[in-house]
C-alpha cells in the first residue's frame, strides 16, 4: 500500500486542473491581447518587445490560473465582485509586477516612463485575464470538469 502526503496529492489535483484550464489558452489570443492593450508596436515610449511580450504572458497566464483557481467560489454562489475581493493582494501584486516589468524593460534612454494610464493599462490587463479565467473555470465546475 501507497501512503502518500496529503499535500503532495492536493498539489498533483491543483497541476492536473490547471492544465485543463490552460487547454483554452492560445498564444494567438494573448498575442492580439498584448497589442490590443499595449499598442502594436509602441506606447509611450515602449517598445512592445519579446522580453515585454513574454512577460505579459507570464502576467497574463498567472491572472488567469488565479480567475480559475477562485472560480469555485463563484460557483459555490458568490457574486463574481465578493470572489475578486478575496483575491484583491494577489491580483495587485501580479499589477504590480507587469508595471514594474514594463517600465524596467520598456525604459529607452533616461527618459522618465511612470505614467498613471499605463498603471491603468496594467490594472484593466490583469482584471480582463482574471475575469476570463474566472469564467472558464466556473464553466468548467458546472460540467463537473474539476
Amino acid at each position: 500500500m501507497i501512503i502518500e502526503g496529503f499535500e503532495k496529492r492536493r498539489r498533483e489535483q491543483q497541476i492536473k486542473y490547471e492544465r485543463r484550464l490552460l487547454r483554452d489558452l492560445s498564444v494567438e489570443n494573448m498575442r492580439s491581447r498584448i497589442r490590443e492593450f499595449f499598442g502594436p508596436s509602441s506606447f509611450n515610449g515602449i517598445r512592445v518587445s519579446e522580453v515585454l511580450e513574454e512577460g505579459c504572458f507570464d502576467v497574463a497566464i498567472e491572472s488567469y490560473l488565479l480567475g480559475g483557481h477562485f472560480s469555485r467560489f463563484g460557483y459555490y454562489g458568490e457574486s463574481e465582485d465578493m470572489v475578486r475581493a478575496r483575491c484583491q493582494q494577489e491580483e495587485t501584486h501580479l499589477i504590480d509586477t507587469l508595471f514594474n516589468f514594463i517600465l524596467y524593460w520598456g525604459k529607452i534612454g533616461e527618459q522618465e516612463l511612470y505614467n498613471d494610464s499605463l498603471y491603468y493599462r496594467c490594472s484593466v490587463y490583469v482584471e480582463m485575464w482574471w475575469k476570463e479565467g474566472f469564467r472558464t473555470g466556473e464553466r468548467s465546475y458546472k460540467l463537473r470538469l474539476h
